[in-house]
């Protein structure tokens, strides 16, 4: 069974599979309530890869990665329609104890 680091060839730093952390007010309920948090990672990152990367940046412990494929929109410019690139979203369950600060 192949793993995803395998399948793309890639050796990928944590600091290059975390792009940023989404701060939103959804994400902030989230991880207020069910200390789950949201992130934009890179599209070649399997979840096994995004828990390693998160428990090494952070230092906690993680309980469930779910990640989505977000599409591109199509944006009008005056004359001319483009579409915005496509990405990668992980939201992160840490364990009880844990908590991550953006601020």
């Amino acid at each position: 069974m192949a793993t995803e680091i395998e399948r793309h060839n890639l050796n990928l730093a944590p600091h290059q599979i975390i792009i940023r952390p989404l701060v939103t007010e959804k994400g902030m309920h989230k991880a207020n309530r069910y200390n789950a948090y949201a992130f934009e990672v890179n599209r070649l990152a399997c979840k096994h890869e995004i828990r390693h990367a998160v428990q090494e940046l952070f230092n906690v412990k993680v309980i469930a990665v779910h990640t989505q494929n977000r599409k591109g929109k199509p944006r009008r410019n005056k004359m001319r329609i483009t579409i915005t690139k496509a990405w990668k979203k992980a939201i992160v369950t840490l364990d009880k104890e844990d908590r991550i600060n953006f601020f």
